[in-house]
């Protein structure tokens, strides 16, 4: 289960795999992908950390995914197609630049490559292959069907929302639901034809990287979205009214991030109904995430123990409640079925002695962010010298500026504190923080691709409650030796690994 993963010294990077460059418009499960792991290897780093590999939804977020269990289109390559000859190569000519996702255009384009893969599989396909899509669709018939069938339908009805959908599909009625397999049966095939490459090529990108030595950390967010099929699918497991509309949704309170707090719109569990089963879709969504990463960073840890409960009448979080999570019984029921957990706490925000005991009592590592460490004084839990070893440290996450932007932006306070703390005057400080985070206690230490680049706040993935995130992407001409060199000097002398990675001297 690769726990032992959280318990030995380690290093590594940050980064989405649409950040990565190549020719389609967005980064994928391709040949640029493969290249990162081996700089990744080259760096001395032995954890690859990702966002959510889910769907995009809302405002493109990874985090307001339409499922819980599929993987993202979007992250298909296509090079694989064009090899098994389902794809024509002509077809990939395309205008796209290189820096940034312009999602209202990639899109459709690589929609409609992987539509052409589709009709290039249903008329060339061998019947090896044929027989291991029937194969991989037995095996995923858990929560296949109602993906495929719900983003056939999703396509059909172009509708905001399932609840919009004609009542007897909203209600999942059983002639209606039978009705429409036979009706949308191609479309439902492509679906599940796009999920079976994703898998596909997810399990050789990550046999790849664990074959380097370099391991997959994945990201989990807490919630769903509402217009998802896990919603669509089990209405009885959130708090919905008659029509499947939220009476609550999901947030945070005012906080670092946001003066108003961050009101995420996502439905709220119904703790209740799940426990009722033994948590078995909590076993079921942490099951598939353990097959496509070796390690599972799970977003909103405090959430478990209460999260922020929004009227859905209000426009902003700042009116809210917490309300009672299951606490520890979800755990415990998933580890009875699955074993000892691979998973990091996102621990941030305002964490009570509650979240910290049951945080505790998982085992689970917690999270600390050193740019958030010089706001306070000496005592700030996020300081190197107050961690514990069963610690993930970052320079930021994705929420974060980059260290460089962080410098210019932050307080004289912080400045004059983080100057006397990391022996910088401002140059390279993205380079002192990355080794600061290195030489502490703490297991796991990572930073973005963007800091180890010394790239400003322009590059940043995301600023949370603004729109017009997740676009960013690298180029492979910004990345010189020196960044992969000194990065594995740096993890060679913390004891993050060896240093004969490092061309070091043993």
């Amino acid at each position: 289960m690769n726990t032992e993963l959280m318990t030995q010294r380690s290093a590594g990077v940050v980064l989405h795999p649409t950040s990565l460059p190549g020719p389609h418009g967005s980064g994928d499960l391709g040949p640029d992908a493969y290249y990162f792991v081996d700089w990744l290897h080259a760096a001395g780093q032995t954890l690859w950390q990702t966002l959510p590999l889910g769907p995009i939804g809302l405002a493109n977020s990874p985090y307001m995914g339409r499922s819980a269990m599929a993987g993202n289109p979007f992250l298909v390559a296509f090079e694989p197609l064009v090899k098994r000859g389902w794809l024509a190569a002509a077809s990939l000519h395309n205008a796209f630049v290189a820096e940034h996702v312009r999602f209202d255009d990639v899109l459709p384009w690589r929609m409609a490559r992987l539509r052409e893969a589709f009709a290039g599989f249903q008329e060339k396909a061998e019947a090896t292959e044929r027989e291991s899509f029937q194969t991989w669709q037995a095996d995923n018939r858990a929560w296949l069907p109602d993906y495929a069938l719900f983003m056939a339908l999703d396509d059909a009805y172009g509708t905001d929302l399932w609840t919009q959908w004609p009542q007897a599909l909203a209600q999942r009625e059983a002639t209606a639901m039978a009705q429409a397999r036979s009706t949308h049966a191609q479309e439902i095939a492509f679906w599940a034809f796009v999920q079976w490459q994703f898998d596909g090529q997810l399990q050789a990108l990550k046999a790849y990287a664990n074959g380097k030595g370099i391991y997959l950390v994945g990201d989990l967010p807490i919630f769903i979205a509402h217009h998802s099929c896990d919603c669509w699918a089990r209405p009885d497991l959130y708090l919905l009214d008659s029509e499947g509309q939220p009476t609550v949704v999901a947030g945070v309170p005012p906080d670092y991030f946001a003066v108003e707090g961050q009101r995420w719109g996502n439905p709220l569990y119904n703790w209740d109904a799940m426990a009722a089963d033994g948590y078995q879709w909590w076993v079921e969504r942490i099951r598939r995430q353990l097959q496509m990463a070796n390690v599972i960073r799970i977003d909103h840890f405090r959430g478990f123990e209460a999260c922020w409960e929004i009227p859905v009448t209000e426009p902003t979080a700042i009116h809210g409640r917490w309300t009672q999570g299951p606490g520890y019984a979800l755990f415990e029921a998933v580890e009875r079925a699955l074993g000892r957990l691979p998973i990091i706490a996102e621990d941030l925000g305002l964490i009570t002695p509650e979240v910290d005991a049951l945080r505790l009592r998982t085992g689970f590592p917690g999270m600390r962010v050193l740019q958030f460490a010089f706001s306070e004084d000496a005592g700030s839990g996020h300081l190197p010298h107050n961690y514990v070893a069963n610690t993930v440290v970052y320079c930021g996450t994705h929420d974060n500026d980059m260290a460089v932007g962080w410098w210019v932006c932050c307080s004289p306070h912080e400045r004059a504190f983080a100057s006397a703390y990391l022996g910088t005057d401002g140059h390279e400080v993205h380079w002192a923080m990355i080794r600061a985070c290195a030489l502490s206690v703490a297991n796991l230490a990572l930073c973005q691709l963007q800091d180890v680049l010394g790239l400003d706040g322009y590059h940043r993935m995301n600023t949370p409650g603004s729109m017009g995130a997740w676009t960013w992407r690298f180029r492979w001409d910004w990345v010189r030796p020196e960044h992969a060199e000194r990065l594995a000097r740096i993890t060679a002398v913390s004891g993050r690994t060896g240093f004969e990675r490092a061309g070091l001297p043993t």
